[in-house]
């Protein structure tokens, strides 16, 4: 297996240097050209890593089944870094994978095994995507605590000049959102399906009046989700339902999901958006958020799917929007975010790792390299691959909105200038209609 190991790093290392330490301590190089790709982070110089392979059984590992295999090996001390750490290492991999993919046969054959098993892979009826998501976002709550912003936005963020903190970014990720589902008036009932740890949902009560209901499929979301809202004094304004979008009943002004598409899985798209046709007003806006793929349909990395996202999958364009036209819906403004989450994984890595000793103490050291390998990865896959963030506006009507795009930038930096605080907590709902609609 070294041999073949040997022979595929040598055909596929067409850029930067590759140093492997060997289980019998001798050392093979790999060397290509030595310029650096571009769009690499501010502390990224040249393309070169190192890793040793402490136990042979790696080596197995790494040729059967690499995406799979070079995680496994890593979470399990197999494999070593030098020269750099993890982000390096997989930097200087992932860049030469996408130049020359050819070189590792093995590779294109579980691609295309991947892609063949897709749709099973993500049949998510409610009992599963209940599961799916305890797996990821049941965890201890403080380990999130420790590497995201205060407000524990666990998505994209948005950084109009590229020097914003997270903080910074995240709030301006809400104003974006805020501006697009055009919350004017005090009053408005908002659904967020996929609402996290409640953020946007107290954000939107709190600053723009709306009338909140947020629903998620973690327990331990739900939970902090309230303890929030009656911290805050909004218990009045914003009501957290753990519920799955299929059974969801009622009408809201507005509708909004960020970062769960993810999970809803290519089987139940058209569920989803006869979902949002439904329970959207005649004359409401929806906006949708999420991670994407520019380079058309793909599958999900076995490893992410198998430790990080069971059943998650980024869809391209293609294999949304077919289903939003199906369900009956305008789609008013659909914008790509480039490089907004590679620089959001960069916070959240480097947080990570100034806070590593303490997730330590929450879990234990594979745990650890489980979540480094993840968020080098993702960054990795937004940096040097074909992943983005997507927001796609709908809504019923074709006049909902103004015709031209305007608006979404003059609100966003009206509310920016005045320190995101629009309306504070407006009357109550306009033309005597209730701020609570029946859910089920």
């Amino acid at each position: 297996m070294r041999f073949v190991l040997d022979g595929i790093l040598r055909r596929m290392i067409v850029a930067g240097r590759l140093e492997l330490r060997w289980p019998d301590g001798t050392t093979s190089l790999y060397q290509g050209a030595p310029d650096p790709p571009k769009l690499g982070p501010p502390e990224t110089g040249a393309l070169r890593a190192g890793f040793a392979i402490t136990d042979a059984r790696a080596i197995t590992r790494l040729v059967l089944n690499p995406s799979l295999g070079l995680g496994e090996a890593y979470m399990d001390g197999q494999i070593e870094p030098f020269d750099g750490g993890v982000y390096e290492l997989l930097d200087l991999l992932v860049s030469n994978v996408e130049a020359n993919l050819s070189a590792h046969p093995l590779m294109r054959l579980h691609a295309a095994l991947e892609r063949g098993l897709k749709r099973l892979a993500q049949f998510n009826p409610a009992p599963r995507a209940r599961r799916n998501i305890a797996h990821h976002y049941d965890l201890n709550g403080r380990l999130y605590s420790l590497f995201l912003d205060r407000d524990r936005q666990y998505s994209c963020a948005y950084f109009p000049t590229g020097a914003e903190t997270l903080e910074e970014a995240q709030a301006a990720k809400k104003r974006h959102i805020a501006a697009k589902l055009r919350l004017e008036r005090g009053g408005l009932s908002v659904l967020d399906i996929g609402c996290g740890w409640g953020g946007l949902a107290l954000s939107l009560a709190r600053d723009y009046g709306a009338y909140v209901t947020g629903i998620t499929l973690s327990t331990e979301q739900l939970e902090t989700a309230r303890a929030r809202a009656e911290a805050e004094g909004l218990s009045e304004r914003v009501r957290f339902e753990l519920m799955d979008y299929r059974t969801l009943a009622g009408n809201f002004d507005r509708i909004v999901s960020v970062g769960m598409f993810e999970h809803v899985g290519v089987n139940h798209y058209r569920a989803f958006f006869d979902t949002v046709k439904r329970c959207l007003a005649p004359d409401g806006i929806a906006l949708l958020h999420s991670i994407g793929r520019a380079a058309g349909p793909g599958s999900t990395n076995a490893w992410l799917a198998k430790y990080i996202f069971p059943g998650g999958y980024s869809p391209a364009l293609s294999e949304v929007v077919p289903h939003i036209e199906r369900a009956g819906l305008w789609i008013t403004d659909i914008e790509i975010l480039r490089l907004h989450y590679a620089e959001t994984l960069r916070h959240w890595r480097r947080r990570f790792a100034a806070n590593r000793d303490a997730i330590a103490a929450l879990y234990d050291e594979r745990f650890c390299r489980m979540f480094e390998f993840y968020l080098a990865g993702s960054e990795l896959a937004f940096r040097r691959q074909d992943h983005m963030n997507f927001q796609i506006q709908m809504t019923r009507a074709r006049d909902a909105v103004p015709i031209v795009r305007d608006y979404m930038i003059e609100d966003e930096r009206r509310l920016g200038a005045s320190g995101t605080k629009a309306r504070g907590l407006a009357p109550g709902p306009q033309q005597g209609r209730s701020p609570w609609h029946p859910i089920r």
